[in-house]
């Protein structure tokens, strides 16, 4: 294909010819319309891309973990830092290994000082275990709100997006009324002509970034929430491991 053949197709397509027969308030509708749609596609992609990581690398210490579950407390792993895509599954066994670790010494402690109570030094209490439940729950809430921060953005545009369209349709109408209202035969065609042509096209641009934003936030809200239930799971399966391993006997 030549160049001016690309330079004729590109002329005949609606959106171009829509963009050079509008005005100054239709290109700035266009402009608006196609800044939300680089922004809806930028988030869908990194968010999906951060979500994919983060999973994959949080398998990797499950795996780890299940390989290791005979000495909970002194698991060994080799991860690499990267904040952006933070390893889930070992944040939430850092938190509650810190936290059994801290429980463990302070009952030692007071233990050690003469306390009336019942259990062996460096068992946890079902209270022990119980706080360490709510650190593993904070520590899930905080990963879910990492991985679903600038969500809110999309579920703008899905609302955004068709007004912005509208506005582009109400105002492409405008300008043809107008332009029926001139007095020039050719003048008033062409401008009734651009005013549809803005109109059609507005509305069109509007549907096209509605649809993925709604369809990409539903997908990455399923699959963040999907997250969040294998993190529970997780945390569960850490706590089971330390509760068998160090929480005392209660008779």
């Amino acid at each position: 294909m030549t160049f001016q053949s690309t330079l004729l197709a590109s002329a005949q397509n609606p959106f171009v010819t829509a963009w050079i027969d509008s005005d100054v308030i239709g290109k700035l509708i266009f402009i608006a319309l196609v800044s939300l749609s680089l922004i809806s596609w930028t988030i869908l992609i990194h968010k999906w891309w951060i979500t994919n990581r983060v999973k994959a690398e949080s398998a990797l210490f499950k795996r780890s973990f299940a390989e290791q579950k005979q000495t909970p407390l002194q698991i060994k792993f080799s991860k690499e830092t990267n904040p952006e895509t933070p390893n889930a599954y070992f944040l939430i066994y850092e938190v509650l290994k810190t936290k059994t670790s801290e429980l463990m010494e302070k009952n030692q402690l007071v233990k050690g000082k003469g306390s009336s109570l019942t259990q062996e030094p460096h068992l946890l209490s079902s209270s022990d275990v119980a706080f360490l439940e709510t650190h593993a729950a904070s520590t899930i809430s905080t990963i879910t709100r990492y991985l679903e921060r600038n969500l809110y953005l999309l579920s703008t545009i899905v609302t955004l997006a068709p007004f912005l369209g509208l506005l582009g349709t109400v105002y492409g109408i405008l300008v043809t009324f107008s332009g029926m209202g001139e007095g020039g035969v050719a003048a008033s065609n062409a401008q009734v002509l651009g005013g549809l042509s803005l109109a059609l096209t507005t509305t069109v641009m509007g549907l096209i970034n509605a649809i993925p934003a709604l369809i990409g936030y539903s997908f990455l809200k399923n699959k963040i929430s999907d997250f969040d239930h294998e993190m529970e799971r997780f945390s569960t399966e850490v706590l089971s491991t330390f509760t068998m391993h160090y929480r005392t006997v209660e008779v």
